[in-house]
This record gives structure tokens, sequence and C-alpha cells, in this order.
């Protein structure tokens, strides 16, 4: 028989440019219901921040900002869902406004409102069953490339993963560069490496083909340009890891990212530490898996005189490790794409809790 090759939904519609936020209301104007509002979900951040002037509110629009101190958990969804129902009955649409997390937090919301249950049911790969709302998703920090990914990942009463489905991915982005000019230095670095990373695993990985290829390597040579090329931060810096996440997002979503993925989804689940942060904690002891990778990414770290924290799994249980092993073995798709199909021989319990101790 044949090969059978993914047949992978991608976002519906993108337009980029710096100013295109301006073209917001005219993309929203088609999709809008009588009665129903548009709700926009920004990021706590931009609180009475001057980019709340420019969301076009119209009617009985919401704009609600969510607190993405920590990454979303399936509770947080499920309650703004629930919310918003009770309110509404229904909404033309959910914008999200932020980062990584809001993104994926206006993903799920948008599912959530028409898929019963809890989110908590559906994290996995397609236990989605319905469409959400019509979405849009506009990115303020660049890098996770959740603007183009069809995955929302969510912390779970149980484990951290995330609602793989066609009906994740954006309706709709936004990709304004002057919206990340102002974000701060440290979190930009860590969501940039976010990028990096995705590449590295992506471009070393056993699912590698030539479509992630193609967008992998291009998104590497961006991440480069940015990190390692560049003496001072300028437009251009913004516009180059703009299209970097994008590039970086379209290129794991043809394959997989790998071993700092996985073990981060442990960090961020027992300890709650975000997502950038938490794989730029692991890179920085994989040389056995990425070693040039590594070399690059310490390279960047030292150049852009940022501090990677130590020390955080210190003082944990035994209880402890075990939970973050169980989460981080659970992606197995990650682990498979890193190892290839012998994963389970190579990652074993001890060599995973010794490596959680390094961090």
């Amino acid at each position: 028989m044949p090969p059978t090759f993914r047949n992978f939904k991608m976002v519906g519609y993108v337009v980029y440019g710096r100013g295109s936020l301006n073209q917001l209301d005219s993309i929203l104007a088609p999709q809008r219901k009588q009665g129903a509002p548009m709700i926009f979900l920004v990021d706590h951040f931009f609180q009475g921040h001057a980019l709340c002037n420019r969301i076009p509110l119209r009617d009985n629009d919401e704009l609600i900002f969510a607190d993405v101190t920590y990454e979303p958990k399936t509770t947080q969804v499920d309650a703004l869902a629930q919310q918003l129902k009770e309110k509404y009955g229904t909404v033309s649409g959910i914008i999200g406004i932020g980062g990584g997390s809001t993104l994926d937090l206006a993903k799920a919301v948008s599912l959530m409102m028409n898929n019963p249950g809890s989110s908590a049911d559906y994290q996995g790969w397609d236990l989605v069953k319905l469409p959400g709302v019509y979405k849009v998703g506009i990115p303020t920090l660049s890098g996770t490339g959740a603007e183009v990914s069809r995955t929302t990942v969510l912390t779970g009463p149980t484990r951290k993963l995330g609602m793989n489905s066609d009906f994740t991915p954006f309706d709709q982005i936004v990709l304004d560069p002057e919206l990340t000019k102002n974000a701060p230095v440290n979190q930009r670095f860590y969501t940039g490496m976010d990028c990096y990373i995705h590449c590295i695993e992506s471009l070393e990985g056993t699912y590698l083909n030539e479509f992630s290829k193609s967008y992998g390597e291009k998104a590497l040579e961006l991440c480069r340009q940015v990190f390692v090329h560049s003496n001072e931060w300028t437009d251009a810096c913004d516009d180059q890891l703009m299209m970097a996440s994008y590039a970086g997002g379209m290129s794991i979503a043809y394959s997989q990212v790998g071993v700092a993925h996985a073990v981060s989804y442990g960090l961020s689940y027992l300890l709650g530490t975000k997502h950038g942060i938490g794989n730029c904690i692991v890179m920085n002891h994989l040389e056995e898996y990425y070693p040039d990778g590594v070399n690059e990414f310490k390279h960047m770290v030292e150049k852009n005189n940022i501090e990677i924290p130590q020390g955080i799994c210190k003082g944990l249980n035994d209880a402890d490790f075990n939970k973050m092993i169980d989460v981080s073995l659970g992606m197995k798709p990650l682990w498979e794409n890193a190892l290839g199909t012998d994963w389970e021989k190579i990652m074993t319990r001890d060599k995973l809790r010794a490596l959680y101790e390094k961090l």
C-alpha cells in the first residue's frame, strides 16, 4: 500500500506588517453575528497600556484581561468558557492578544464554547470533535509558534498536555512586529529561544522531512541573525524574530520537538516554570543530545547577558521527581522524534531523574 501522509490544518488567514493591527476592525466585521459579541482576551501585562485603545470594541464586545502569571490551566479555560456561555449564550469570536499563554488560552476557550465537558477531556491528540467559535491570534511576543500551532498547551488535573486537533488553529492571525517592540529583554530572549530550540529539535529529529526542514532552517537563520549577529536591538530584529516564530511553528507542525520540550513539561507541571524559561533551563544541560545546538545556545546566553536559573530542582523529594518523570515520559511523540522508536530503552526513569537533578 502507498504511504499515508499527514493532512494537517493550517491557519486560515494571515496578515503581516507593521501597523497591521489597524486592520483588525475590518477583518472582524464579516464575522460578527447579531447580538453576539467579540471577546478580546488580552494579556494582563497590557492593563492600562496604550494598546488597549487600539482594540476595536463594538456594541456589546468585551475586553477581558487574562492573568497569565502561570500558564493556562484547564480550570481557567472551563471557567472562562462557562462565564461567557452564561452571559451571552454564544459569541461571535475570541481574539487573543499577548504571548503564547494568552494565545493558547484563546484557542482553548474558543473550542470549549462549542464542545461539552471539561477542556481536560480533550488533552491529547485528535479528541476535539466540534469546531470552536471564530478565533484570532495576535502575538505580542515572538518565539512560541502558538500563533500557527494545532495545539493549545494546558495544565490539567493530572498532566500538562495540549488539545491537539485540526480544530485548534486560529482562523486568522495578525502579525504586527510593532506590538513586540517594548517586550522585557529577558522575556524576549526566553521566548526567542523557544523558537531556536524548536528548530534544533526539529532539524535533528527522526521525524524530519523536507517540509519541516525548509521552515526550520529559515527560522534558525533568523534566530541567529537576531541573537548571534546583531549587536543592538532594532526594529529589524522584531521583524525577523516574528517571522522566525511563524516559520519555527510551521516546522514542528509537520515534525515534532524533542528532549528539551519533553523535560520542560515536567518542570512546568510541578513547579509552574514558564515554557520559554523552562526550555532554556533544560537546554543548558543537553550536550549529550544536541551538542552543537547547546554550544551555540550558551554563546547566545553569554552574548545577550542573560542569566539562566540554576538549581530549581534542589530540595525536591522522590514523589516530586516521579511526578515530573511521569509527565515527561507521557510525551511519547517528542521522545520518539528525539531518540527514535526505541526511545524507552534509552531514556529510562533513572536517566531522566539524573537529568532533572542537574537542573
